[in-house]
């Protein structure tokens, strides 16, 4: 289940989270833009809860360093009693990272590595910390600008789970390999049922870099899906292509907008190009109504039981180990919970050898 992050006020729905437990969800995933943070509400959620793990989707690395992400982290799976908590990491975009956080966009591919590997090192508490990374280094080097020759490899004081799992938000063929080699998990962006094909073998190649005979087992990969039941179908679609024209329009510069390019890559490109020339433009009413249908069944099953019931079936068989359901309707939790229990996922490697046949 999938929680996001704030509007104008911070309002948790407590009462589907403790539904979502009581019907055997596996987890709770919490978000962060500009407004309020990602890891707090799960401390809140944890607080409430016995069982369901307590994910990030996502913390942006540019928001605080790796050391304090990973005791952010240790600190809310230790209050959950252990085994609990998810970190999952994402870059945002350059518009949040140098405008909100003031940091430099850099180059995320290796922001990205060093940030995970600072963090095992702190969960594995083999020895003091230090880091010699491209885009992160550990301690901050004496002779450094602004340096005063005193930083030291530090240990944690507080005894982490050493296996904490991290994982990554990606979309590209870099950073989905990167989740492979070094992660536990990853959460695909903008991922539809069909996506298989394309990230299953980035993840494969992750895994052999990796070596130690890293595979499938044990490494999950979750997809976000908006789920509504409803009589109003054309009401919902429209809903959704709110959310759509803003991600695809205005979130992210003319120039750089992953969400845009994703509708791009879709088979989308013209589309695209509108929706972001209206946002851009302010007006947003027409950018939404741009959205194509077929371009938000992608990622959302929408109607009655019946219509839910025969979409959620192609993603059963999309090689997802996990669904996080975007919903605020309780009737959905429970619809979605039956489905999963009647039609459990075959899992990465059946979709693919399946997609292998297909082709």
């Amino acid at each position: 289940m999938n929680v996001g992050y704030s509007g104008a006020r911070l309002e948790l729905p407590l009462d589907n989270i403790l539904l979502a437990e009581r019907l055997g969800y596996d987890s709770v995933w919490t978000a962060e833009a500009y407004g309020s943070d990602a890891i707090t509400p799960l401390a809140f959620i944890a607080a409430h809860t016995k069982r369901l793990r307590l994910g990030t989707s996502i913390m942006q690395v540019a928001g605080r360093p790796p050391a304090m992400c990973a005791m952010q982290a240790q600190t809310v799976d230790a209050l959950a009693g252990g085994g609990r908590m998810i970190a999952g990491l994402g870059v945002s975009g350059p518009q949040i990272v140098e405008g909100w956080y003031g940091e430099p966009w850099g180059s995320p591919y290796w922001r990205l590595r060093d940030y995970v590997e600072i963090m095992r090192k702190i969960f594995a508490r083999k020895g003091p910390v230090s880091h010699a990374g491209r885009e992160i280094v550990l301690p901050y080097p004496a002779g450094a600008e602004g340096s005063s020759g005193l930083g030291k490899p530090l240990k944690s004081i507080l005894h982490p789970n050493p296996d904490l799992p991290i994982w990554l938000g990606a979309g590209g063929p870099a950073t989905t390999r990167l989740a492979g080699e070094l992660c536990q998990g990853i959460l695909p962006l903008r991922m539809a049922a069909d996506s298989m094909t394309e990230i299953g073998p980035w993840l494969l190649d992750g895994f052999a870099k990796a070596g130690n005979g890293k595979g499938w087992d044990g490494f999950e990969i979750n997809a976000m899906v908006h789920v509504r039941l409803t009589d109003d179908l054309d009401a919902a679609m429209a809903e959704n292509k709110r959310l759509i024209a803003l991600y695809a329009g205005g979130m992210g510069a003319r120039e750089q907008n992953y969400h845009n390019q994703d509708m791009v890559k879709a088979g989308f490109a013209e589309e695209a190009a509108k929706i972001q020339e209206l946002f851009l433009a302010g007006r947003k009413e027409e950018a939404a109504r741009a959205v194509p249908d077929a371009y938000i069944e992608r990622r959302s099953l929408f109607g009655s039981p019946d219509r839910i019931r025969d979409g959620y079936a192609a993603w059963a068989d999309s090689g997802i180990t996990g669904l996080i359901v975007v919903t605020d309707q309780p009737e959905v939790l429970r619809l979605m919970a039956r489905l999963a229990e009647q039609r459990p996922a075959i899992g990465p490697a059946a979709a693919l050898a399946a997609g292998g046949e297909r082709r």
